[in-house]
């Protein structure tokens, strides 16, 4: 059997979708709104980027375009909206990254506003940086919920609400 970039991706994701899903649960969605200073994301947004990062990773595949300006206007009203979210885009990109070709990971992305063009990459480039991107959002939630007194969940190792594993 040939590992292919996609499921080598597949793999990394797996291990941080773990966590993410852990720090989608927690957060309440009376708190979606609250932000720690004006120029800051609100929590529920932020926390919809963790869960959509999977939804743009399945679109850099399939697509080959994420254009801003025709990207899916989602809002999580509830906390088990945001995990059901998180859910179906994880789902839907574990059958694309296992099935995905080295030779289609070689192609072109782009990432659009309306008809400006914004960046370019390959398709494998967008998906490591994608992961990484989730990887800095997720760092940022477990601030905004630490800030929050919301148990932060165990990421890399035990965290002082998450002891053990």
């Amino acid at each position: 059997m040939t590992t292919t970039l996609g499921k080598l991706y597949l793999a990394e994701l797996e291990m941080e979708a773990v966590a993410s899903r852990k720090c989608l649960e927690r957060i309440p969605a009376d708190k979606f709104s609250w932000k720690p200073h004006e120029k800051s994301m609100q929590m529920g947004y932020l926390a919809l980027i963790v869960a959509d990062i999977p939804k743009w990773l399945t679109f850099t595949i399939k697509e080959g375009v994420i254009n801003f300006a025709t990207w899916e206007k989602y809002e999580a009203k509830t906390t088990d909206n945001l995990v059901k979210r998180f859910d179906a885009n994880m789902k839907e990109v574990r059958e694309v990254l296992s099935n995905v070709t080295d030779e289609e990971m070689e192609k072109e992305f782009k990432l659009m506003a309306g008809d400006q063009l914004l960046a370019t990459d390959t398709k494998k480039g967008t998906i490591g940086s994608s992961i990484n991107h989730l990887v800095h959002h997720r760092g940022q939630l477990s601030v905004y919920m630490r800030l929050n007194d919301i148990p932060v969940p165990s990421i890399y190792g035990p965290s002082a609400d998450d002891k053990a594993f």
